[in-house]
């Protein structure tokens, strides 16, 4: 198991009552493939630096995780493929 950080952006159009069902979602997709989710922040809606597809602001989420390094690109695909997520990025860590 190896130490990442994930962090996404999460559509305006999703209702604010929403976000913690899409974080829980993504937190049991990292579970449910053996790793474990050590620590979620939600930063909140914040003002994008560029629009992306025609959304000014976002809700951040940072996450820091353990994962099999196999199961990334799954994790990746699906925060690709979601209409939900605006952006992610997914890091590796040292610790």
């Amino acid at each position: 198991m190896r130490d990442y950080e994930l962090i996404y952006i999460i559509s305006p159009d999703v209702a604010e009552d929403e976000v913690p069902a899409l974080v829980d979602k993504i937190n049991d997709f990292v579970t449910s493939r053996g790793g474990t989710v050590d620590e979620v922040d939600r930063w909140g809606k914040r003002k994008l630096a560029y629009p992306i597809d025609r959304f000014r602001e976002g809700n951040y989420v940072l996450s820091r995780l353990k994962l099999e390094p196999r199961t990334t690109r799954e994790l990746e695909s699906n925060l690709q493929i979601s209409e939900k997520i605006l952006r992610h990025l997914l890091v590796r860590t040292t610790s």
